[in-house]
């Protein structure tokens, strides 16, 4: 075993064997043969090479190189054509740290029953006065470039669950097809990250709008990993356990604490009152970062537990399955 496969659990380590296509036996070549390939690509700054960070590429696209290579590529081109979103890339950016302190995104510390780290968005707490959609997308990205720096997360991947309950048509209006474009790049196209599944709960007809328009520009495997649950939460424990989720969506976890991800990155200091000048840098991060229990406080959600029904008088199974 080499020193990147350090930290993983042996469950982990055969997971990756067995559904990434994973040897140890010749990793440092997949890497250098991946790092061989930049020459192709004079135009794009491949700022980061080394091979912590390109096997975190490997395994995202399970240890095809070409593939991995491309998105590679595409994760530094997509930095290149949007300098403003990732010119003050930290947590203490005042766009990033307004985000994270209204809860985009939620990160819950328990796991789901695969390993797969959950995130949460309550879509009805984007006040549009206060937050823009593209700082809530950096601080998703900046979110993502930390938990991916766990080695058992870039194997076991994560799962996304939006509650929709109470987003506003007025709010939708807000999600142009620009926007919703650069989510797409940002998180489907340009990104590490395996997604295992994104879940919509008490999403309104105008989201199902919404969906039908950005779907032809969903990869096969994104669309086959996103359901539509409407207010059902029977078909959403179907595929991740009660065990794992707080009461908002009808686990038995305590109602999730919406600043709980945000103290987090800010430090234990961190308070709703006063300020943060801590200067974070994502790309130089190494410690996996958890909660701290002892400052759990009340959820902020706006949706109290037992919102969501367990049964729904409408269609409410998944309209698309997991491979």
């Amino acid at each position: 075993m080499t020193h990147l496969h350090a930290g993983l659990s042996p469950e982990t380590t055969e997971k990756a064997r067995l559904e990434l296509n994973e040897n140890p036996d010749t990793l440092h070549q997949d890497i250098q043969q991946v790092r061989d390939m930049i020459v192709t690509r004079p135009d794009i700054g491949f700022l980061r090479t080394d091979d912590d960070f390109i096997l975190r590429f490997l395994r995202a696209r399970k240890f095809n190189q070409t593939e991995t290579f491309r998105l590679l590529a595409q994760y530094f081109q997509f930095r290149q054509q949007n300098l403003d979103m990732f010119q003050s890339f930290k947590v203490d950016d005042p766009g990033i740290k307004r985000a994270l302190m209204d809860g985009f995104p939620g990160v819950l510390e328990t796991p789901d029953q695969h390993g797969r780290k959950i995130l949460i968005l309550f879509a009805s707490n984007w006040d549009q006065s206060r937050n823009s959609f593209t700082d809530i997308l950096r601080a998703i990205l900046l979110s993502l470039e930390v938990l991916i720096e766990n080695p058992e997360l870039q194997i076991n991947g994560f799962i996304l669950i939006i509650d929709w309950s109470n987003f506003s048509f007025k709010q939708a209006s807000k999600l142009t097809p620009n926007i919703l474009k650069l989510a797409i790049e940002g998180l489907q196209d340009s990104f590490p990250a395996r997604f295992g599944g994104i879940h919509f709960v008490n999403q309104p007809w105008y989201i199902h709008a919404m969906y039908t328009i950005i779907k032809p520009f969903l990869k096969d495997k994104t669309r086959k990993r996103i359901f539509l649950h409407g207010n059902n939460l029977n078909s959403l424990h179907v595929l991740l356990q009660p065990e794992c989720l707080p009461s908002e969506f009808g686990g038995t976890l305590p109602p999730y604490d919406m600043g709980i991800w945000a103290r987090t990155l800010l430090g234990p200091d961190y308070s709703d009152e006063t300020e943060y000048t801590l200067t974070y840098d994502a790309l130089h991060v190494r410690e996996s970062c958890g909660g701290d229990k002892e400052l759990m406080k009340r959820s902020q959600s706006v949706v109290e537990p037992g919102t969501l029904r367990q049964t729904d008088r409408e269609t409410s199974t998944p309209l698309l399955a997991l491979d």
